[in-house]
């Protein structure tokens, strides 16, 4: 599937978006001395490195250009053994489906139980507002189910997973080591602060409003402030711009939000280069008003 996929959303999905300003992903790069970014197309997957260890968060698309960006980023595919999926659309797994080109086949996967459902096709994934059912997903590799508030360490990396169900029923965000948090689908940073993941793209988007409401408050009340990194947007290190619109959704359409700052065409990589992965940290999103 993920080749299909990832071939549709590649010209289907450039026409469907081109110049509603919503995609704004960041470019191929670091944040900082742990957490790099790979740009593809309009999705980012994340690395976390610590010592020798390299963990990927979410897997992008079924990407040709998966290995070249990583080399921008000295990291050798093979050093990755261990990825948290937040969520199984294929912008967020093509890289270990089965039809993948195979560079993860021996990392473990850390998926959320609920979100397991999809791969058994126990449950059926739904977009534009649930009218169109998606194909199920198909993956090989070892998996780890996790539970809504579990902690677990790999290689002394803490991990804490948090369900936010509403864009998937499963859809899981981590927040490694206290101090980063990997968002996937939950949270779209426009100019003026984060809203609720776009609005077609979700199983159920009052839930979805309920869900990172809930995330703010956990937050919160345990004195966190994490960097909040986006799937499809960028970081802040603001939980004021990352929550100041929780209650209102993205959307293409009607009551549309966007961003002006925003490409006109998203899947246009051109301006991801090797020279700025090397050279250009990735800037915060709410430092840029």
């Amino acid at each position: 599937m993920s080749k299909q996929a990832t071939e549709f959303q590649k010209k289907t999905m450039s026409r469907m978006y081109r110049g509603k300003q919503i995609f704004k992903p960041l470019n191929t790069g670091w944040i900082d001395e742990h957490v790099a970014c790979v740009r593809e197309y309009v999705a980012n997957i994340f690395l976390y490195r610590k010592g020798d260890t390299v963990i990927m968060i979410d897997a992008g698309y079924n990407y040709e250009r998966l290995k070249e960006k990583l080399a921008w980023l000295g990291i050798d595919s093979r050093s990755v053994r261990h990825i948290l999926i937040t969520h199984q659309d294929t912008d967020h797994v093509g890289a270990v489906e089965a039809d993948s080109l195979g560079l993860f086949r021996d990392a473990t996967l850390y998926i959320g139980e609920v979100e397991n459902r999809y791969l058994t096709d126990e449950a059926q994934r739904r977009v534009i507002y649930r009218l169109y059912k998606l194909p199920q997903v198909t993956i090989n590799n070892k998996k780890v189910l996790l539970a809504d508030g579990e902690v677990f360490a790999i290689d002394g990396v803490q991990i804490e997973c948090f369900l936010v169900p509403g864009h998937t029923w499963g859809h899981m965000v981590y927040l490694i080591d206290n101090r980063y948090l990997f968002t996937g689908d939950t949270i779209w940073f426009g100019a003026d602060g984060g809203y609720s993941f776009i609005s077609t793209l979700a199983e159920d988007n009052r839930l979805a409003v309920r869900s990172l409401a809930a995330l703010e408050e956990k937050l919160r009340t345990r004195g966190l402030h994490p960097l909040i990194i986006t799937g499809h947007t960028g970081w802040t290190d603001s939980l004021d711009f990352a929550f100041a619109h929780r209650e209102k959704l993205c959307s293409p359409f009607r009551r549309r939000v966007s961003d002006p700052s925003a490409p006109y065409d998203a899947y246009d990589e051109s301006d991801d280069t090797e020279a700025k992965a090397r050279t250009e940290a990735l800037p915060c999103v709410s430092r840029r008003r």
